[in-house]
């Protein structure tokens, strides 16, 4: 299958949008920053599965997740400080476009029923934030053990700044964003 990589896209990214964003030098147009991976898991007290959402994690991404912990301790939450509740990745480089091309190309024609992502998930600093509901849908996990499946959110940090020059960005990309008047869920 001959399809473009993230890394040529972000590289050519100026002469694919300089008319649709009007931009006037190579500098102003969108790139790729880095891709953040999360996942809570919150008050699990089971070791087992917490080592095991970091090991999927870590064959998904190719890097060791870092531990999230609680800075307050909330008695209605029953945690304390420093009490782990989640896991954090981030990507930069060569993993970071490996993985957006699994993730476009290979993991999100996978999801069970996909029409399209959000175009709404924008903020406002021009980052683009979607949840994956299970994990299994990436090719490196196996799906032997279903009973426990988890979901995590990946943030796509670009240099846009603004929800029109980052949609352009994704489209560009080849990401499958849902149509502009399409509202259905």
């Amino acid at each position: 299958m001959a399809y473009t990589t993230a890394y040529e896209l972000n590289k050519n990214s100026y002469k694919a949008l300089k008319e649709t964003l009007a931009l006037v030098n190579p500098m102003q147009a969108p790139r790729l920053v880095k891709v953040v991976i999360s996942n809570g898991f919150g008050s699990v007290k089971d070791k087992k599965k917490i080592e095991l959402i970091a090991d999927r994690l870590m064959k998904i991404t190719g890097q060791k997740p870092a531990v999230r912990s609680t800075k307050k301790a909330i008695a209605s939450f029953k945690t304390r400080t420093g009490d782990a509740v989640g896991y954090q990745i981030t990507l930069r480089g060569k993993r970071m476009t490996e993985f957006l091309d699994r993730l476009i190309h290979i993991a999100l024609p996978r999801t069970k029923d996909f029409r399209g992502l959000s175009r709404a998930s924008v903020d406002a600093m021009g980052n683009y934030t979607m949840g994956v509901k299970e994990h299994t849908i990436f090719a490196e996990t196996s799906d032997e053990d279903l009973k426990d499946v988890f979901g995590f959110a990946i943030t796509i940090v670009i240099t846009s700044k603004d929800k029109k020059s980052t949609l352009a960005f994704l489209e560009h990309m080849g990401m499958p964003l849902k149509r502009e008047g399409d509202t259905k869920k």
